[in-house]
């Protein structure tokens, strides 16, 4: 059994994939996106990652985008340090993850983002608080199923 699946229970809820919308909106809660997603998270026996991740999205008008995101895992906290993005996420109790992260090509917007789990298992709720230089400036609103 691995160190995360123990020190991790409420994360390791989440393994399978799952399909929602993403909804992005501005600080007065205007619409900016919509967008469909399907996301895959692996905990891999035997790999060069605990955590393996992928995003899928796919709009209205057939634009699609795919990105994986490896984790590191120590300090009960799972660690991202990709080519787009670096951050972490930790369990803040026993249906509640939090992530924080930054993209390598903005060093001047951060994101932390909340992701609730049910229950059952079987549903999410994520919320994305986007900030630009300390100031919140859009939020993802994420709601989400699982697949498998």
């Amino acid at each position: 059994m691995s160190t995360i699946k123990e020190e991790m229970p409420v994360l390791f809820r989440h393994k399978g994939d799952w399909v929602g919308t993403y909804t992005l909106v501005d600080t007065a809660g205007k619409i900016l996106d919509k967008h469909e997603s399907h996301l895959t998270c692996e905990f891999p026996e035997n790999g060069s990652y605990p955590y393996y991740q992928v995003n899928r999205y796919k709009w209205s008008d057939g634009k699609q985008e795919e990105h994986q995101f490896p984790g590191t895992y120590q300090d009960k906290k799972l660690w991202f340090d990709t080519e787009r993005i670096q951050g972490k996420a930790w369990e803040a109790d026993d249906s509640t993850v939090i992530l924080w992260f930054s993209y390598k090509t903005m060093p001047e917007m951060s994101l932390y983002e909340m992701i609730q789990i049910s229950p059952d298992n079987n549903y999410r709720a994520r919320t994305w608080h986007w900030f630009k230089n300390h100031q919140i400036y859009q939020r993802t609103l994420i709601q989400e199923e699982r697949l498998r």
